[in-house]
């Protein structure tokens, strides 16, 4: 896990990609395609591609017009903006009508640290999950975004895509192979099962290497869909472990902890559970690392609240 590229520069390139297999493919953004990287589409496919200025609304109900016609649009443009400003739009004219858009939520969690809490999102899944007909999926590195946004192209329905700013490491080979409504187990363990999504799988899996040094051999498991959901996989391991910790860079409410607890409640038996994550406020402004450490989205944390569980 040694190179760092962001999901927002992986989602750039697979758009043009995809973009080739596609020819109905198209993308949209508001006055941000340096940003969400959408303008590599637009310099390879200017015709398929829309600018809509400060206009998040119309682009995504123009989006929704796209896919009367038949098109697959992209709607790419900030979490905060995607979930946030557009959510009525989006709930009426996507998740209503069950129309084929896929939205992607850029610069989503604690990524845009320095531009502070107006510009970090850390509601969207809760948001989006709650929309009926939505599927959500959070990739957790570059080669997985460019599995996802291939998948998600090819299935039909609204399809919410959460992707970073923040450079991560890419410890998924090119033979791996997404399935949208599928868990990955990256790691086999008995001790403790730690669940997580996102930027914070490759902080997890660094976390589950310093556990096995001290003895305690943690599974952990990638759950990139968060709609629908695993539930086999993770009753699976919660039987098995008996102890389930779930880490997500999103609030803790309504995200990846409340819907993993959602699914065990009642269902395995002298479970012992835990949630890393944002509490109930929002965020910081500050250097990315120092606004991670504030939440506790750190390895050091993770190892040290698993320890205290299995103690």
């Amino acid at each position: 896990m040694n190179e760092l590229i962001s999901s927002r520069d992986a989602f750039g390139k697979a758009l043009v990609e995809v973009g080739k297999e596609n020819k109905d493919m198209v993308v949209l953004t508001a006055d941000l395609a340096e940003a969400t990287r959408t303008y590599l589409f637009a310099k390879e496919f200017p015709k398929r591609f829309f600018n809509f200025g400060i206009a998040e609304q119309n682009m995504t109900a123009t989006a929704a017009g796209f896919a009367t016609c038949g098109k697959i649009p992209v709607v790419a443009t900030f979490a905060i903006f995607a979930a946030g400003l557009a959510w009525e739009v989006i709930r009426l004219t996507i998740g209503y009508t069950g129309l084929n858009v896929k939205i992607v939520g850029t610069h989503a969690g604690l990524g845009p640290s320095l531009d502070g809490p107006s510009h970090q999102m850390n509601e969207d899944i809760a948001l989006m999950r709650a929309i009926p007909n939505m599927t959500v999926i959070v990739p957790s590195d570059a080669i997985e975004t460019e599995k996802v946004l291939k998948a998600a192209i090819d299935y039909p329905g609204p399809v919410y895509l959460r992707i970073s700013r923040t450079p991560i490491p890419v410890f998924n080979t090119p033979d791996y192979q997404f399935q949208i409504g599928k868990a990955i187990v990256l790691r086999k363990g008995e001790d403790i099962t730690i669940i997580s999504c996102g930027i914070m799988v490759s902080r997890v899996l660094e976390s589950a290497e310093r556990l096995s040094k001290k003895g305690i051999e943690a599974e952990v498991i990638n759950l990139p869909t968060l709609k629908p959901l695993d539930e086999e996989s993770l009753l699976s391991s919660a039987s098995k472990t008996k102890r389930v910790l779930t880490v997500e860079e999103h609030s803790l409410i309504g995200g990846l902890g409340n819907t993993v607890a959602m699914t065990l409640l009642g269902r395995v038996k002298d479970i012992s559970f835990q949630s890393i994550g944002i509490p109930d406020c929002f965020g910081e402004t500050g250097e990315t690392e120092k606004v991670f450490s504030k939440f506790g989205l750190t390895v050091e944390n993770i190892v040290d609240t698993a320890k205290k569980m299995i103690s």
